[in-house]
């Protein structure tokens, strides 16, 4: 079985990556890139799989009756994983309107 620490780790790093791969296509934005559609679904899926993550760590927790680590955690992550989906969710609409206006869609 996996240790369950790379579950918050995996977490962290889909995280980021919900967020890098919108920032890329701001930044980018004098390029044409006819990937940001695609891009835009990989940004929502690492979302997804991250806030998955914390789910099984959750799972984890109560399997092993660990009841105080969950009691302790559980509100950073729900913190921390509406920020990840409100983060996310604008970046992406920001990506959307960018390239709405450029005619890319």
């Amino acid at each position: 079985m996996i240790d369950a620490g790379w579950l918050n780790i995996g977490s962290l790093i889909l995280g980021l990556v919900a967020w890098i791969i919108p920032a890329i296509n701001l930044v980018e934005k004098k390029q044409k890139n006819n990937k940001w559609v695609t891009l835009t679904i990989i940004s929502f899926s690492a979302c997804a799989i991250a806030i998955c993550f914390q789910i099984f760590y959750n799972l984890y927790l109560v399997k092993i009756e660990d009841f105080a680590a969950l009691a302790d955690t559980m509100r950073g992550v729900a913190v921390a994983s509406t920020v990840l989906v409100i983060v996310t969710i604008l970046l992406n609409v920001f990506t959307l309107f960018l390239h709405r206006n450029r005619g890319a869609l």
